[in-house]
């Protein structure tokens, strides 16, 4: 079983430390974002003119007198939602704040300080006062704070408490002008009510001289009907009962019928026990049912001649007779009670008829009368009314009135300036700063398609990660077998053996998506690796584009692969040894104008064939996947391939492409390589790591580690020499 086999993906679930990890990487982002913000809101803070306010506060109520009056309003309007509301619009209205313009000449004033001298018209100078107002109210209770603010404060005392008192004598004027106006309106359409009231008397009386309606008649307001509206409803509702009981029996003997002639007898007999249930005829139906169904079964056991099935044949014809009998009789019932219901209603109808012609022809004889007597009571009452609302009016205007609109607090110039809030701006530019920071840096991170984690590798690429390599590695051979980054690349060097599925498998291409991923760098120290565990390993420099291997051996790059491809020299003569005894190295050698051709030849494939045989493990380094076709011919060509992901560096469809092309040309991916992981921004690869960095540099301190350079003198331990 494969040890390193990829569990199938699950679904991507946050927790609270991914969002940590975030905020740890993208932390520059947020300091400069929050430095901005913070640094912006200090300056304008303090940039800002300093401006003081005052407050007065004054209570409002609506119109009502000290005791109830004949006509209570608070009772007869109800409550008002909208009350306060309309009186903070009143009070920044032109009607309002014109006065206050008016009194204080805040025109003139504002012009010599706003426009150079000149007159300020009202609009603008009420749009200039409606900025400096700030209107609130005390929850729970009906008082209003009028805040003003200013530059002086004086000036905002003066025009608070200019502002109430204007709003105050606008309330009182209002009221005293509403009365008054009231009350005389009243009574100029009571003296014409008046007038129209002994003119409908008048003519009520003529009319009932010419029609000569006796008192009996002229109490009620029409004339007396032959029958009693009582009766007449009664026998109405009678009518209408009739009507629709013969409407519905009628249309249930017409459907019965019509069922009758398309079913016959018995399909009759189903339907009748269904739209009218009757006792009897379920019966015969159930009995008609279990003879059918025992003459069926007795047919089926004995035969049409039986004398049992004969029986039971005349019992199912008697049955039917009765049936049939039966239904006949229901037929003729229905039939019967549709005709008397007929003739029952039309009896109704005609005497309704009757007494409807005879009251209709007395109303309309005395309509004329009866017409100007209820105009006449309509008139009077409408008098009445008038009469008694002037009287409630003219008692009400009389009552003492508490003040609608009551200063409670005169407004007093403030001791210190209030606006800019400085604390509050600058904590609110702080709290805003780190906001708009962290959201910036999770947007970014949202952008950001590159490979983040060993989840996104093995989620998008369905590949193991085989090994994470820190950030600012250097060359192992340098560092010496302790360096504390060896051990990220013997945990790859053991997943990679316990990636193979035969132990003949000893070639192995490093492949790239893009440029500096760091796989010349991850080639070099993991056949360094290798050859420290005593394993015979050779670097081959396959990367013909961009060679970069004999810059970190130090060494010529005048002989190597391209020479032993193109037959100049032999395999003895362009390998190379290194300072380690079990690491050899194969430099590219010249450029050749085309590589394509020469990578993809038989001496190419003659020679991994022939470094199989002689070493433990050949690695060939390689140019980046993408847009070069050397890194494909290479992962056709040898056993294994790794491919390397930098941390952060490419989009993820690029890495996915990039095994998609070694996948296509038939080479054999084994794993993943995550390189270039920022340990101290990303905590969540300590564990890959940084457990023995730790521990390498606790043992370090105990015991110091002297360099076979610093023994030496300084020379340099990498003695690079031709092998053969």
């Amino acid at each position: 079983m494969d040890p390193l086999k990829v569990a199938p993906p699950q679904e991507a679930k946050l927790h609270f430390l991914d969002y940590w990890r975030i905020i740890r990487i993208r932390k520059t982002v947020i300091l400069a974002v929050f430095l901005l913000v913070v640094i912006t809101a200090t300056l304008v803070t303090f940039i800002l003119p300093e401006s003081y306010s005052s407050k007065a506060r004054i209570k409002i109520d609506r119109d009502q007198t000290d005791i109830s009056g004949l006509a209570d309003r608070s009772t007869l309007a109800g409550y008002d939602p909208f009350f306060i509301q309309t009186e903070f619009e009143l009070i920044q209205s032109e009607l309002i704040l014109g006065k206050v313009i008016a009194d204080l000449d805040l025109n003139t004033e504002w012009g010599r300080k706003y426009a150079s001298g000149e007159r300020l018209r009202t609009p603008e100078t009420i749009a200039l006062l409606k900025q400096r107002i700030d209107l609130r109210t005390v929850r729970g209770t009906s008082l209003i704070e009028i805040v003003v603010y200013s530059e002086k404060p004086e000036e905002a005392a003066r025009i608070a408490n200019a502002i109430a008192d204007a709003y105050k004598t606008h309330r009182q004027e209002q009221r005293a002008q509403l009365s008054r106006g009231g009350i005389k309106a009243l009574e100029e359409r009571f003296a014409e009510q008046e007038a129209k009231v002994k003119a409908a008397q008048e003519r009520v009386d003529n009319l009932r001289k010419e029609l000569n309606i006796s008192d009996a008649m002229a109490s009620g307001d029409g004339p007396s009907p032959l029958m009693t509206a009582e009766t007449l409803r009664k026998i109405e509702s009678l009518r209408i009962e009739s009507q629709a009981e013969y409407v519905r029996q009628a249309t249930r003997l017409d459907r019965l019928k019509n069922l009758g002639k398309e079913l016959g007898p018995e399909g009759l007999a189903q339907a009748i026990t269904t739209d009218a249930p009757d006792t009897l005829l379920t019966s015969l139906l159930d009995q008609l049912t279990m003879a059918e169904q025992r003459l069926i079964a007795l047919e089926a056991d004995y035969g049409p001649e039986n004398t049992e099935v004969l029986k039971c044949k005349g019992l199912a014809e008697d049955l039917h007779k009765k049936i049939k009998s039966r239904v006949e009789g229901i037929m003729l019932g229905l039939d019967t009670r549709v005709l008397s219901l007929s003739n029952s209603l039309v009896n109704l109808q005609q005497e309704v008829g009757r007494a409807t012609t005879n009251d209709v022809t007395q109303a309309n004889l005395t309509r004329p009368y009866f017409e100007a007597k209820r105009a006449l009571e309509e008139l009077q009452r409408f008098r009445q009314v008038l009469d008694a609302k002037i009287a409630f009016e003219k008692i009400d205007v009389e009552l003492p009135k508490t003040l609608m609109v009551e200063v409670v607090d005169r407004a007093m110039p403030g001791l210190r300036p209030v606006r800019p809030n400085k604390p509050l701006n600058i904590a609110l530019g702080i709290i805003i700063g780190l906001v708009v920071g962290v959201g910036l840096a999770f947007f970014i991170e949202y952008l950001d398609t590159s490979v983040k984690t060993i989840d996104d590798v093995e989620r998008a690429l369905q590949c193991p990660v085989l090994g994470v390599i820190p950030q600012n590695v250097g060359l192992l051979v340098d560092e010496g077998t302790e360096s504390p980054h060896a051990e990220a690349y013997r945990v790859l060097r053991t997943n990679l053996l316990f990636s193979r599925k035969d132990d003949k498998l000893n070639t192995i291409a490093i492949v790239s998506a893009g440029a500096g991923e760091g796989k010349s760098t991850t080639v070099f120290n993991l056949a360094a690796v290798f050859a420290q565990s005593g394993q015979r390993t050779i670097i081959v420099d396959s990367d013909l584009r961009r060679p970069t291997l004999h810059k970190m051996l130090r060494v010529t790059n005048a002989i190597g692969l391209t020479n032993y491809l193109l037959r100049q020299n032999t395999l003895e003569e362009v390998i190379q040894t290194t300072s380690l005894p079990t690491l050899d190295f194969l430099s590219s050698g010249k450029l050749p104008s085309s590589s394509l051709g020469i990578l993809s030849s038989t001496q190419m494939k003659d020679l991994i064939g022939e470094l199989k045989q002689r070493y433990d493990f050949v690695f060939f380094d390689s140019p980046p996947i993408m847009g070069v076709s050397d890194a494909s011919i290479l992962a056709s060509e040898v056993d294994m391939t790794i491919q390397v992901i930098q941390y952060r560096r490419y989009p993820q469809p690029m890495n996915i492409r990039a095994k998609q092309l070694i996948e296509k040309v038939g080479g054999n991916l084994v794993g993943i390589v995550l390189n270039n992981i920022n340990m101290s921004q990303d905590e969540s690869y300590y564990y890959y790591s940084g457990y023995y960095h730790d521990y390498y540099y606790r043992s370090e301190e105990q015991e110091p580690v002297v360099k076979e350079g610093a023994e030496s003198g300084g020379k340099d331990k990498l003695d690079i020499k031709q092998k053969y």
